[in-house]
């Protein structure tokens, strides 16, 4: 199910600003890596706690610090330290619901993404916050989950595969930034699959169900879009090398990967149209349904009403009706009525009524 909007804010109600109060519910061991690499060399650490400082300022090479678990407030402490992070950068990271958005403090850059992630077998979707500190050589990211999603980064980075290891850490930001977008395609397309899917249901065979999964997916829509459609203005302020932290030559990079977001926004938009639309149609099957009954039901009493009257005159008890002497009587009036239901289907026939 997505996310409340606000969810535990009320736990900040009347304290300052800056004060570190975590508003998630993954509460989980923190798990700290830091990786230096540059054309040459790369290694990668993991440590069990920031009791010391990461020594990063002046050296030539890259790094590279991810804190994946951030419900230890104490680590962001340390890191706010370390860094001069300002007190307000630290409340917002551990400010889950926060809005897409890139600011500018001087000597860093703090950006904050949504990683989208689906379950295979259930089709929840879960909406992981995602928190970067760029700097002139360090790069530092916040994970609320257990930080699995940036694994193909480490791989190219350890492989040296493309322009990763000869690049400084803004491209290492636009490399973590071009992951993310790129899996809100592959959520997508699975998204797209299993809407496919639905609006078939929908037309053939609606039901209560397919209400609620039609209810279900406007909701990961509306989660979807809140993730995403904010995220095009980061990206064009990252293209626009609005901080001198941002390079030209990486400038063209976040281009392309604004091109991707507004591709996966419009994807968002349209599946938002056809989820509108199937509603309506999903009102218009079940009243065309209930229309069909009901015109059976109105067929079928509409053959029975001379039928019920032939049959309640011949039940009256009177004594003196002509016909109850007939040797045939009874037969030919079961024929009479016969005859007159098959005319009657004919008539009905004929005018397409069935």
């Amino acid at each position: 199910m997505p996310r409340r909007i606000g969810r535990r804010m009320a736990a900040k109600a009347g304290l300052p600003p800056g004060t570190l109060v975590y508003t998630g519910d993954r509460v989980q061991g923190a798990r700290i890596t830091i990786a230096e690499y540059d054309k040459e060399t790369f290694t990668e650490r993991e440590l069990a706690s920031l009791a010391e400082c990461p020594l990063v300022h002046g050296r030539p090479t890259v790094t590279w610090i991810n804190v994946s678990g951030i419900s230890h407030v104490e680590n962001l402490e340390k890191l706010g330290e370390c860094f001069k992070l300002h007190p307000l950068v630290l409340e917002d990271i551990l400010n889950i619901d926060q809005r897409p958005k890139v600011e500018d403090y001087g000597d860093y850059l703090f950006i904050v993404l949504k990683k989208i992630d689906q379950d295979p077998k259930t089709g929840e979707i879960t909406v992981d916050q995602i928190s970067l500190i760029l700097g002139p050589n360090y790069v530092i990211s916040f994970q609320e989950g257990d930080g699995g999603g940036f694994a193909p980064i480490r791989e190219r980075l350890a492989a040296a595969k493309g322009r990763l290891r000869q690049e400084g850490a803004d491209y290492l930001i636009y490399a973590l930034i071009d992951l993310i977008v790129d899996h809100y395609f592959v959520v997508l397309e699975a998204f797209g699959e299993r809407l496919e899917f639905l609006e078939d249901e929908v037309v053939k065979q609606p039901g209560p169900q397919t209400l609620q999964e039609v209810h279900r997916f406007k909701n990961d829509m509306i989660l979807l879009r809140k993730s995403m459609w904010p995220l095009r203005e980061v990206v064009s302020r990252l293209e626009r090398r609005e901080s001198p932290l941002i390079k030209e030559s990486t400038a063209l990079y976040f281009k392309d990967v604004f091109d991707h977001t507004i591709v996966a926004i419009d994807t968002v938009e349209t599946y938002r149209d056809i989820l509108s639309g199937m509603l309506d149609i999903y009102l218009s099957s079940v009243s065309n349904r209930l229309n069909e009954v009901m015109k059976v039901l109105t067929v079928i009493a509409t053959i029975f009403m001379p039928l019920t009257f032939l049959a309640g005159l011949y039940g009256m008890n009177f004594k003196f009706m002509p016909e109850l002497e007939w040797r045939y009587g009874y037969f030919t009036v079961l024929i009479f009525m016969v005859a007159v239901a098959i005319l009657m289907l004919v008539y009905f026939r004929r005018r397409k009524w069935i």
